[in-house]
């Protein structure tokens, strides 16, 4: 376990008597990046680890979804470059097309103007202007955070390279017939004017009404119900099952569509559901998805009724209307006529809105360009079943194969000016020409390139190669290319995992793009509810990392790391976490103040004492518990296994064991100095990759040595000692007896007790020293009489309370506690056996007095055991 570099003896610096944070991270973190521990040589011979940033859009600034995941990247990444890997940790951010020229239209409109006034070019300028000033904050805060990012290779999704590859990639799937431009229904927001992809689309129940609208006259009139009764405009027939008797002698004739003047026709189709509502549905192929393939299969027309803005483009009287105002005045309108044969207000269903700007989206057919995602989706698919990329928690494999074996094809156009505008010019004549990167595009009259620009998760979807240089095969891409593992928030899976399987898979000659897809929840409140500044339970970071630092908030966050579990946080864990940094740092100042250090080899077996060996055999089962969590990616168990390691058995047992073995002095206290300092070596190095700055800054002062974060991590020796172990456990058995004893007779713990040990039999008597100082039981002296005594793990400690304990006082307030804990217990007996309210209470009412009778009985066995053993008379 001891890293054996040859180093000289050293001073030990004197730690503070506090830890600050706020002094120690900033510089400590620009040591680290000036000294370039986080950089990655491709030209190295040793086996590489790559890990990609999940990129930050440059409009974004760290949250604590951002912080969660970076801690945990950062603490694989800093434990893998101890082991001896080559580390690559890639950065960069994603250009963020909505988003983006969302913000920059804001902006503008600050100063009256639009991006119309600008033009496309001056806009595009503006963007960049605004990406080089304001954008990209998020850096600034990974650092504050301490992530261990290899900076000189940050990369952009808009940079040069990035364009490059995006254009390459463009071109051989078009070229592969995978890319193609089609009119289809689309998903469109009307407030960014543009398309966005099914995976961008947020779901909500909204308050609507049903409408039941009748089509047609007497025998020949049909009931449709609808949502949406504005689209009615642009309806282009009715569709009816075909074996719906109802409807039968309707088929194949034409009825009148009301408001219009148009007759349209009766068509049978075998995706109508007769059991549902009137088993008739209107037909508006323009305007819903499901209407757009009933169009298709029966060469119906289509008829676009609302332009890009939601607002009526047809038929008089509702041209000009906005689809909301559209709607009513309809309704209205068919309520005049008659023709309104039932309304349900509210009706509460599923509408989908924008998830960059919450708009509600507008069904709409429009020209866009796709990809064909069969063949790459079955790529993707066969990766995970064939063991090639493995999901972990396992669990989350069906939630894959659910999406990625139903994908549908991929709409990556986007009508925005900010973005990789799409590769493709249009000539006079019809012609279409898809030019590479290294080719020239067609120039004359009437060429012109296409306006749209591609969906941003085009472009995201390359990131575990592009950012290496790919196309060109460069050194970096045949040393970090593929990823080890992928971690990142199972709520992307869809948008991004997916998008970087394909492309992996389809430009890497069929090698997946990672290894291994460790997916984490979402950081929730301490109640369990998403934050949001709406919900008014938004934190930000940054004032935690201010108040308790960034260790704290690393460790917090790591330590409720469940795989793909949600993760509640509140400010008092964080506290928490704050007052355990503070336990490691006084700890080590006070073994530093005793002489802990690791000059020298550790000093055989038997010259140590059964406390020296074992922590020494808990440390190595420690090491071995670690590192299988971390290879299992069980984050939250690995930080409480070194939460209770550390502060249970270190601080608060071994030290304390120890103080007695270094007030005698001589050989055992230079023994137990070595150990010592083995322990916390070794504890901090475990410890570095969760709290580095603390970490750094105490191993160093130990140490002597350049940082923690280029040595190397600890192995397990396999040194057990079962022996010792089993000692030191009866040993806290009997302290911990006995301190209980203590606290339930009111003793004060500084305050001192004669005692008498009996330890005849039991591997405690070389510990009896130490049991005395820890228990605070000075030597039976005089007159010493046994008031209680206490048999525990085979040893007998008798105390003399006399003079210490008013025994009779002690026996009233126990008597009076006593009589309360049994009437509580009455009462609860009473409610539970009382039929008529156990059966109307509800049950989180009962719940709570089962919970106080438990209370209760635990009260009753603890103040009769407290007044046994009192002495009688």
């Amino acid at each position: 376990m001891t890293d054996n570099t040859q180093q000289q003896p050293h001073s030990v610096p004197e730690l503070p008597t506090q830890y600050a944070p706020a002094e120690v991270e900033g510089p400590l973190y620009e040591r680290w990046v000036e000294r370039g521990y986080f950089e990655a040589d491709a030209q190295s011979d040793k086996e590489p680890y790559t890990i990609v940033i999940p990129p930050p859009n440059v409009t974004g600034s760290l949250h604590l979804g951002h912080a969660f995941e970076h801690t945990l990247i950062d603490a694989l990444t800093r434990r893998k470059r101890m082991q001896g890997y080559e580390v690559l940790w890639q950065p960069g951010m994603d250009h963020a097309g909505i988003a983006t020229q969302n913000v920059v239209e804001r902006e503008l409109a600050k100063e009256g103007k639009s991006r119309h006034d600008l033009g496309r070019e001056a806009f595009v300028e503006r963007v960049w202007q605004w990406k080089a000033e304001s954008g990209g904050q998020i850096s600034g805060q990974m650092r504050r955070l301490g992530d261990g990012v290899a900076w000189s290779r940050e990369r952009f999704t808009m940079d040069e390279g990035l364009s490059k590859a995006v254009q390459t990639i463009f071109k051989k799937l078009y070229d592969d017939e995978l890319i193609y431009r089609a009119e289809r229904i689309i998903n469109w927001c009307p407030r960014c004017l543009t398309a966005i992809s099914d995976i961008e689309v947020e779901y909500q129940d909204d308050d609507g009404e049903l409408v039941s609208i009748r089509y047609g006259e007497g025998d020949a009139s049909i009931v449709v119900a609808t949502t949406r009764a504005e689209t009615m405009l642009g309806d282009t027939a009715v569709a009816v099952h075909p074996e719906d008797e109802r409807y039968k002698h309707l088929v194949g004739t034409e009825i009148e569509l009301p408001l219009t003047g148009r007759r349209i026709p009766v068509v049978a189709d075998e995706h109508v559901d007769p059991e549902f509502g009137t088993g008739a549905v209107k037909v508006t192929p323009a305007h819903d998805p499901n209407d757009f393939e009933i169009g298709r299969r029966h060469a119906l027309p289509s008829l676009t009724v609302l332009d890009e803005h939601g607002v009526i483009t047809v038929h008089g009287p509702f041209l000009g209307l906005d689809r909301f105002e559209a709607r009513s005045a309809i309704v209205g309108a068919l309520r005049a006529e008659g023709r309104i044969v039932a309304e349900k207000r509210p009706y509460t269903h599923s509408v989908g809105h924008c998830s960059r700007c919450k708009t509600t989206l507008e069904p709409r057919q429009s020209m866009q360009w796709w990809v064909k995602t069969a063949p790459l989706a079955k790529a993707a698919a066969d990766a995970v079943r064939g063991g090639k990329v493995k999901i972990h928690p396992e669990e989350m494999e069906k939630r894959y194969f659910e999406w990625v074996d139903n994908l549908h094809d991929w709409c990556i156009s986007r009508q925005l000016w900010w973005g990789h505008r799409i590769p493709v010019w249009y000539g006079p004549d019809g012609e279409m020409v898809c030019v590479g990167p290294d080719e020239q595009p067609p120039t004359g009259e009437g060429w012109h390139q296409e306006t749209d620009v591609l969906d941003t998760w085009f472009s995201s979807g390359l990131w575990p190669f592009s950012t290496l240089g790919w196309p060109e095969q460069t050194e970096s891409v045949q040393k970090f290319y593929p990823n080890s593992v992928l971690v990142t928030g199972y709520d992307i899976l869809f948008f991004w995992v997916v998008r970087m399987m394909m492309f992996g898979l389809y430009a890497m000659d069929g090698t997946p793009p990672f290894h291994t897809i460790a997916l984490h929840g979402m950081v929730r409140d301490q109640f369990g509810k998403k934050m949001s500044k709406s919900f008014g339970n938004a934190v930000n970071p940054l004032d935690w990392m201010d108040k308790y630092g960034s260790d704290a908030v690393r460790f917090t966050l790591a330590r409720g790391a469940n795989p793909g579990v949600d993760v509640p946080i509140g400010e008092d864990w964080v506290q928490g976490s704050r007052n355990f940094a503070n336990k490691v740092w006084n700890a080590t100042r006070f073994a530093l103040m005793n002489g802990a250090t690791v000059e020298g080899e550790l000093p055989p077996a038997e010259q140590m004492s059964a406390t020296d060996r074992w922590i020494l055999s808990r440390l190595n089962s420690v090491v071995a518990e670690v590192d299988a969590y971390y290879d299992d990616y069980q984050f939250a168990k690995l930080t409480d296994a070194l939460f209770h390691f550390a502060w249970d058995e270190v601080f608060d047992w071994y030290v304390e064991l120890s103080k007695t073995t270094f007030m005698g002095g001589g050989e055992p206290a230079k023994v137990s100095a070595r150990v010592l300092g083995e322990v916390l070596d070794v504890t901090l190095r475990l410890l570095h990759p969760v709290v580095p700055f603390v970490t750094e800054t105490l191993w160093t002062a130990l140490t002597g040595k350049e940082s923690v974060v280029v040595t190397e991590w600890p192995k397990d020796s396999g040194y057990r000692d079962a022996g010792a172990e089993r000692e030191i456990e009866e040993l806290q058995r009997v302290i911990t007896e006995v301190r209980r004893f203590r606290s339930d007779q009111g003793l004060q713990p500084g305050q001192k007790v004669p005692a008498q040990l009996d330890l005849t039999g039991t591997a405690l008597a070389a510990h009896e020293a130490a049991i005395r100082q820890l228990l605070r039981l000075q030597p039976a002296g005089d007159g010493f009489h046994a008031t209680a005594t206490l048999p525990v793990a085979g040893a007998t400690v008798a105390l003399d309370l006399s003079g210490v304990i008013d025994f009779e006082a002690e026996r009233k307030r126990l008597a009076k506690d006593l009589a309360a804990a049994e009437k509580e217990l009455a009462q609860a007996n009473a409610k539970l056996g009382n039929e008529a309210f156990v059966a109307k209470a509800p049950e989180q009412v009962k719940e709570k007095i089962r919970q106080r009778l438990a209370a209760a009985e635990a009260d009753i066995e603890r103040i009769t055991g407290q007044l046994a053993a009192l002495p009688q008379g």
